[in-house]
């Protein structure tokens, strides 16, 4: 699939709203709402990168420094596009703006069970904690969240 990946900001919020009411199933609780997406756009080192093809957006990743090390708060990618590269590619690009800003370290917490799992782990990801009960679902049901994390930059390479 051809992608093509460009930086965002909050201009972008009905894009990043339209991908995300369209890849996290509100059965788990894992999707944000607009006004959380604003408020941490609103902060210092934070970016949003986009992927599209075309003329349509496929899919998201947002991200944050915090010392030095980097966080991925949320990545999404259409449902219909999936296993085609556009996660990893949203990957690759929060890593590599991670380093330039100094990070040493890429985290994220990820649903257990969710699929993105494989994705995450083939992108180098491992395992490091666990939150019981992180997510509440639509149903009532809590699930774990996964702390993962992937050693970046210069200390690691």
């Amino acid at each position: 699939m051809n992608v093509t990946l460009r930086e965002g900001d909050e201009g972008d919020i009905g894009a990043l709203m339209d991908v995300m009411e369209n890849a996290f199933d509100p059965l788990f609780g894992e999707a944000w709402n607009a006004g959380q997406c604003l408020g941490i756009l609103s902060l210092p080192d934070v970016w949003l990168t986009f992927a599209e093809a075309g003329d349509r957006t496929v899919g998201f990743a947002l991200s944050r420094l915090l010392v030095d090390e980097a966080e991925l708060l949320l990545l999404a990618v259409e449902p219909d596009v999936r296993c085609h590269g556009v996660g990893r590619a949203l990957i690759e690009r929060a890593v590599a703006i991670a380093v330039s800003k100094g990070a040493h370290r890429l985290l994220l917490e990820v649903r257990d069970g969710n699929q993105a799992l494989d994705l995450y782990q083939g992108s180098g990801f491992s395992e490091i904690g666990r939150r019981r009960d992180y997510y509440r679902g639509s149903d009532g049901t809590t699930r774990d969240a996964l702390t993962l994390a992937r050693p970046i930059g210069d200390r690691f390479g």
